[in-house]
């Protein structure tokens, strides 16, 4: 199996490297947000959609952990099996897609770090 996952270059810090093997970039596009873009976020993000093996899910997980911003409310997301994977600055959850209260739980956390309510929608 295929974990599938958006990562956005603005989200990592400077001199960050993800280095995942098997991590590869299958869509690369710039986007302009700035009608909902944060205070302190860029009008305009790189967006990435990554996909790796299912077995790379912790270490990729841990190098976003290492390479998100802490400051600007950022966070990366994926999804392996039936599980969905948010990752802060620091910080990592993985909960059973459909798991409300889970969800509920990572969404507070999210709130807690500065990610806007509006950017607070990933599905799963």
């Amino acid at each position: 199996m295929v974990l599938c996952g958006r990562i956005l270059a603005e989200s990592l810090r400077p001199g960050a490297a993800l280095e995942v093997p098997d991590l590869r970039v299958v869509r690369m596009w710039r986007e302009d947000v700035s009608a909902s873009a944060a205070p302190g976020q860029p009008p305009v993000w790189t967006l990435l959609d990554v996909e790796a093996p299912d077995e790379q899910a912790g270490e990729l997980a841990d190098a976003l952990a290492a390479a998100l911003l802490v400051e600007g409310g950022w966070y990366a997301d994926f999804s392996i099996g039936g599980d969905h994977v948010v990752v802060f600055a620091g910080r990592s959850f993985r909960y059973r897609r459909g798991d409300e209260p889970a969800r509920a739980h990572v969404v507070a956390y999210g709130r807690s770090v500065g990610v806007p309510e509006h950017q607070l929608d990933w599905k799963g």
